[in-house]
């Protein structure tokens, strides 16, 4: 089976291929169908994770017309109110910190803002959002990664806020000090793709 994923973020592309490849699901970019940056990345309006994946889906199958499936995620902090939220990865440009998608500037930022803080608790989420046309409709899956925030950056896997946020399942390291399969074992993508994939051995 192939569904086409709408991202142009490799590490989540990444992510996708070494979680579903195992079960027989090529995951396919949307730029290997021709269509580009612009096409693909639409503004996210959404008030929610789950508003946001649903926008990119309707948009990606608007265009090629085909199973797909988008995801919104980032990373919910208690201490900062749920920042940053649905802004994750723009966070540091919000208030000049930097510019959209620069992680290094958001773990800047949320270090920053983290500063004598001592209730450091906080979740990876991510929303997934599935077309499949003989299906009908659009089914959505969430998934979580419970943990906390570290107090300077460790290790160089992963991407994103992976270098300061430790996960449960790991109390003594980084996500990004976790190898691959270990961390897709327990991350919030890695738990919402397992929730669809059970959805499509069901149809």
């Amino acid at each position: 089976m192939k569904l086409i994923f709408a991202t142009g973020n490799s590490g989540k592309l990444r992510e996708a291929r070494e979680i579903l490849a195992p079960v027989g699901i090529e995951v396919v970019s949307p730029y290997d169908l021709g269509l580009t940056k612009e096409q693909v990345d639409i503004e996210e309006t959404g008030n929610s994770f789950e508003e946001n994946a649903i926008l990119k889906v309707r948009n990606l199958y608007g265009l090629c017309g085909q199973p797909c499936f988008a995801d919104d995620s980032g990373l919910v902090v208690d201490a900062l109110g749920g920042a940053p939220g649905i802004y994750s990865a723009r966070y540091a440009s919000l208030d000049g910190f930097g510019e959209d998608h620069n992680f290094a500037s958001n773990i800047d930022k949320l270090l920053h803002k983290m500063q004598g803080v001592q209730d450091r608790r906080a979740r990876f989420v991510c929303s997934v959002a599935l077309i499949l046309p003989e299906a009908g409709g659009i089914k959505q899956f969430y998934g979580t990664c419970e943990g906390r925030i570290a107090m300077e950056r460790a290790g160089c896997g992963g991407f994103g806020y992976d270098p300061v946020f430790i996960p449960d399942a790991y109390p003594d390291r980084t996500l990004a000090e976790v190898d691959e399969d270990a961390k897709n074992a327990i991350s919030h993508r890695g738990n919402a793709l397992r929730k669809m994939l059970e959805a499509l051995n069901s149809l």
